[in-house]
C-alpha cells in the first residue's frame, strides 16, 4: 500500500538520523539525560559546538506529516535535499520571550511544511541574561515537544547577549511543534515579586533553528493545492515561479495576477514573492500559464477546447511538480485561474477540464477583511480562531485583536469611535484590587487603565461597607485618527497579588480572568471620504483600488514589451492587495502599452490605473505622464513646472503647501533608485493613478523588500515617494489632491470651508471690501442729493 511505502521511507530516514545522532553519543561525555550546553558564544562567535544531547531516548515517534494525504511514493523519491532556518520573531514572537520572577517558563508553537522530513536540525540561541540573574548561577531548561533537548547554564554569560548552539535530534521535529524554556531557580525566584525586572533573562528574536531534510514526492495531485507550491504548515517567507510561453498576452498576466493575489491571501503574514520567467522552467515547483500548444522550456501545454488544470512531475526532478493553467483567450484563463483557487478537487486528480464559471462581482468595500461599517462588532469576531477571550494565571500573554479597516474611514472634527469592553476579574481574596488594573493599548498607543472596582468617594465608601463595587464595563472612545489600515487592540490583565500572600498562589493558573461577549467597537458612524491622491493608502490597503476588491474597476497597465521584473512587480503588488482584502483579484485587467482607442481605451476612461514600469520604457512613460505633474526625459523623471493658470488655481484652492521643485532636485540627484508616483487620471476626473516605477529592473524589484518593511510603510505618504539604499523613503507632495467618496455636496462644502480656513477668510475679506466699497459710493451719492436738492432736477 502506498502509505505503507511511504511510511517506511520515512522512517529510514528518522533511523538514519538516529544512529548518526548514536555514533556521536559514542564519542560525547556525560551520561545525563539532560546536560547542560556548552560554554556560549560570544555575541558575533561562531564554531562552538553544541549541547551534549546524545543521551536522549532514540525510540521517538517518525515525523510523519501533519497530513492524512497518501502521497504516491515511488522508488527514489526522497532525493532532493532542502535546507532552511526559521527564527523566533518567524514564529511569532517578534520581540522575543521574556522570563522572569513573575514568569518562570514560556513555550512557543511553530509549524514546517508537512512535505518535508527533517534529517539535521540545530538549534541556536541568542540570550540576554540580567547581571543579577547570572550571579545567582541559574540554567535554562529547553524542551521540545515534551522531550528534553538540554540545559543552557546562565550564569556563564559574559554579556548582554550570549549565543549556544545545540544539537536537536531529528526525530523530536515534526510538522507540529513545541519549543519550551523554563528558568530552574523557580523556587528561590518565587517570591520576587518586585524583582521581576531584576532577574530575567530575554531569548532575543533572532534565536532560529538550522534545519536539513528530504523533499518528498507528494505525487501529481490537484487536491494538494496549494501544496507543493505553498504550503500553509510553513511560517517563512515564501517564493513561487510563475513560467509564461515566449510570447505571452495580458490575459496570461491577468489570470497570473489572480493567482497571486490569492496566493497573497494565504501566505497572510508570511508574505509571499513571485519569480517570473519566460520561456523558461522553473527549477523547482512552478506554476505555467499559456493557450493550448504553447510551448515553455520544452513543455507543450495539453491542447483543449476549453480551459484546463493539470499538475505534471518536472522535468528536471521529479519531486518537484508543474501546474500548468491553459486557456484559449481571458474568459478561459480567469474561468481555470478561478477555479483553481475554489479548491476541493477530488484526491488523485492531476487534470480537471474547467466548465464555465460564474464569478461574482465586488461590491463597495466589501472586503472579508475589513471591519464591518454597517454595524457593532464584537471584539470577539476579530480573534483568530486559536485565540480565547479567556486568560489564566497571573502571568499570561497580551489579548491581541487585530483587525483592518478600509483607509478612508472618515468622522468630523470632535466626533470620536465608540469602543466597550466588558471584562471580569477573578475574585480571589488575595488579589490586591486596588493595585489591579486592566491595561488596554491601541496601535501601540496607550489607552487606559480599567480597574476592578469602581473609582469615586461613594464607590469606595461603598465597597468598604462590603458592598458590590466592582466594575465591569467601560465606554472608551477613539479618536479617528488612532484608526489605520491595520490595527491592533491589546489587552492585558495586570494582576497584583497582595503582600501577604503566599507563594504558592503566584503560580495559580485556576484563576481566569476574562473579556466578555458584550465587548464591541462601532464604527457605523464613519463615513467613506477622503483627498487623493495619497499614497499611504495605496501602501497600506492597495487604495483606492480595493474599494472594490476584485479590481473590477482597476486597470492594471504594463510596458508593449515588459519584462520578467515588470511582471514581477505587478505580481507581488497583486499578492499585496489580496492579502490586504482577502479577496482575489477575479475581475482585474491587463493592458500592454496604453491604448489609443477601441474598447481598451474606454476601459481607461472608466477605472483607476495602477501601472508598473522602469525608466527604459521611454516611450511608455511620457504617454502615461502626459497629463500628470510629473514628466520623463532623456532617461529620468522629473516634476513639471505649472502653468500661470495653474499657480492661481493652486494659491486658490490653498494648495500652498506643494514642493514640486524640491521633488524634481531629488529625483536628478539620485541615478539609482525606485519608488511611486501618483496623480488624478487625465482619462476621468474622479480617478487616480499610481504607477510603481523604478531606475532600472533592479531597482524595481527591491520594492517587494521594501514594502516588507514597516518603517519604509509608515514613511510612504503623500503622492511621490522615492526609495534609495543610502537615504531610505523621501516623500513629496507635487500636485493638488482632490475629495473622493460619499460625503454629499452640502458637507463638501462645509468640509471645504474646514480644511481651507484662511482661503475663506481671505474670500471674507475680499467681500467685505467689495461690499463695503459699493455701500460706500451708494451712501456718499445719496448724501449729496440729499445737500443739493436742486441737483435732482
Amino acid at each position: 500500500m502506498k502509505w505503507m511505502r511511504w511510511y517506511a521511507l520515512s522512517l529510514c530516514v528518522v533511523l538514519s538520523g538516529s544512529l548518526r545522532a548514536a555514533e556521536q553519543a559514542s564519542t560525547s561525555s556525560g551520561p545525563t539525560a539532560t546536560q547542560s550546553a556548552s560554554a556560549p558564544l560570544e555575541s558575533g562567535a561562531t564554531g562552538a559546538p553544541g549541547s551534549d544531547v546524545s543521551a536522549l531516548p532514540l525510540d521517538l515517534p517518525a515525523p510523519t506529516p501533519a497530513t492524512t494525504d497518501a502521497p504516491d511514493m515511488a522508488a527514489g523519491s526522497i532525493t532532493q535535499a532542502t535546507v532552511s532556518n526559521i527564527t523566533l520573531a518567524q514564529m511569532g514572537q517578534p520581540l522575543g520571550l521574556a522570563l522572569s520572577g513573575g514568569q518562570l517558563q514560556a513555550g512557543i508553537n511553530f509549524t514546517l511544511p508537512s512535505d518535508e522530513v527533517i534529517t539535521t536540525a540545530q538549534l541556536v540561541l541568542n540570550l540576554k541574561v540580567s547581571p543579577a540573574l547570572a550571579a545567582r548561577n541559574t540554567t535554562l531548561q529547553l524542551m521540545m515537544n515534551g522531550q528534553p533537548l538540554g540545559t543552557v547554564p546562565l550564569g556563564s554569560a559574559q554579556s548582554d547577549d550570549t549565543t549556544y548552539q545545540m544539537d536537536v535530534p531529528a526525530a523530536l521535529v515534526v510538522s507540529s511543534n513545541n519549543l519550551s524554556f523554563k528558568i530552574n531557580d523557580g523556587d528561590a525566584l518565587l517570591c520576587q515579586r518586585e524583582l521581576t525586572d531584576k532577574y530575567q533573562v530575554t531569548i532575543l528574536p533572532t534565536t532560529h533553528l538550522e534545519l536539513e531534510g528530504q523533499q518528498l514526492n507528494i505525487g501529481s495531485d490537484l487536491s494538494h493545492f496549494p501544496r507543493p507550491f505553498f504550503d500553509t504548515m510553513q511560517m517563512t517567507p515564501a517564493s513561487i515561479s510563475i513560467a509564461f510561453p515566449e510570447k505571452f498576452t495580458p490575459d496570461e498576466v491577468s489570470a497570473a495576477a489572480l493567482i497571486a493575489s490569492w496566493m497573497g491571501i494565504q501566505a497572510d503574514y508570511r508574505g509571499v514573492s513571485f519569480d517570473v520567467q519566460t520561456n523558461t522552467l522553473p527549477e523547482k515547483n512552478g506554476i505555467l500559464i499559456g493557450a493550448p500548444g504553447d510551448i515553455i522550456a520544452g513543455v507543450q501545454l495539453p491542447q483543449s477546447n476549453g480551459p484546463l488544470l493539470q499538475v505534471i512531475d518536472n522535468p528536471g526532478n521529479p519531486v518537484y511538480k508543474l501546474l500548468l493553467v491553459v486557456g484559449k483567450d481571458d474568459s478561459q484563463l480567469r474561468a481555470a485561474a478561478w477555479r483553481l483557487t475554489r479548491g476541493q478537487f477530488k484526491p488523485q486528480t492531476a487534470s480537471l477540464a474547467v466548465k464555465p464559471q460564474a464569478i461574482p462581482v465586488s461590491k463597495p468595500y466589501d472586503a472579508p477583511r475589513w471591519i464591518t461599517t454597517a454595524r457593532p462588532v464584537r471584539l470577539s469576531e476579530l480573534i483568530r480562531k486559536d485565540q480565547s477571550m479567556t486568560v489564566t494565571g497571573i502571568w499570561h500573554d497580551v489579548l491581541r485583536v487585530a483587525f483592518r479597516a478600509a483607509p478612508d474611514l472618515f468622522l468630523w472634527d470632535g466626533d470620536t469611535i465608540p469602543m466597550r469592553i466588558s471584562y471580569r476579574f477573578p475574585s480571589e481574596n488575595w488579589i490586591d484590587e486596588d493595585k489591579s488594573y486592566l491595561n488596554l493599548t491601541f496601535n501601540n498607543t496607550f489607552l487606559h487603565n480599567l480597574p476592578v472596582n469602581k473609582q469615586g468617594i461613594l464607590e469606595s465608601l461603598w465597597h468598604k461597607l462590603g458592598g458590590d463595587a466592582r466594575q465591569e464595563r467601560a465606554d472608551i472612545p477613539l479618536e479617528p485618527y488612532m484608526i489605520y489600515g491595520d490595527n491592533q487592540l491589546s489587552l492585558y490583565f495586570n494582576i497584583t497579588p497582595k503582600a501577604s500572600a503566599p507563594c504558592g498562589v503566584l503560580l495559580n493558573n485556576n484563576i481566569k480572568s476574562r473579556i466578555d461577549e458584550d465587548s464591541w467597537i462601532d464604527l457605523s458612524h464613519t463615513r467613506h471620504f477622503a483627498q487623493l491622491p495619497n499614497l499611504s493608502y495605496f501602501v497600506g490597503a492597495s487604495f483606492p483600488f480595493t474599494r472594490l476588491a476584485d479590481y473590477s474597476q482597476t486597470a492594471l497597465l504594463l510596458p508593449s514589451y515588459p519584462n520578467d521584473a515588470q511582471i514581477a512587480t505587478l505580481l507581488d503588488l497583486a499578492a499585496r492587495s489580496g492579502n490586504a482584502t482577502g479577496t482575489a483579484l477575479n475581475h482585474n485587467r491587463v493592458l500592454f502599452g496604453l491604448p489609443e482607442g477601441g474598447a481598451n481605451k474606454a476601459w481607461l476612461d472608466s477605472r483607476d490605473i495602477l501601472a508598473v514600469s522602469t525608466l527604459g520604457e521611454e516611450a511608455f512613460n511620457r504617454a502615461v505622464l502626459a497629463d500628470s505633474p510629473f514628466m520623463t526625459s532623456d532617461h529620468t523623471l522629473g516634476v513639471r513646472e505649472p502653468s500661470h493658470w495653474q499657480k492661481i488655481k493652486r494659491w486658490v484652492e490653498g494648495n500652498w503647501n506643494l514642493n514640486g521643485l524640491e521633488a524634481d532636485r531629488y529625483f536628478s540627484s539620485n541615478e539609482a533608485w525606485r519608488g511611486f508616483v501618483s496623480y488624478r487620471s487625465p482619462w476621468n476626473d474622479q480617478r487616480v493613478v499610481v504607477m510603481a516605477i523604478g531606475s532600472n529592473d533592479d531597482q524595481l524589484s527591491r520594492l517587494h523588500t521594501d514594502l516588507m518593511s514597516a518603517k519604509i510603510n509608515a514613511a510612504i505618504r503623500g503622492d511621490a515617494a522615492v526609495i534609495t539604499d543610502e537615504n531610505g523613503v523621501r516623500s513629496f507632495r507635487v500636485g493638488p489632491q482632490f475629495p473622493s467618496g460619499q460625503l454629499p455636496w452640502y458637507m463638501r462644502i462645509i468640509w471645504y470651508a474646514n480644511q481651507h480656513s484662511a482661503m475663506l477668510a481671505i474670500l471674507g475679506l475680499i467681500l467685505s471690501m467689495v461690499v463695503g466699497l459699493a455701500l460706500y459710493s451708494a451712501l456718499k451719492r445719496r448724501a449729496r442729493n440729499r445737500l443739493n436738492p436742486e441737483s435732482d432736477s
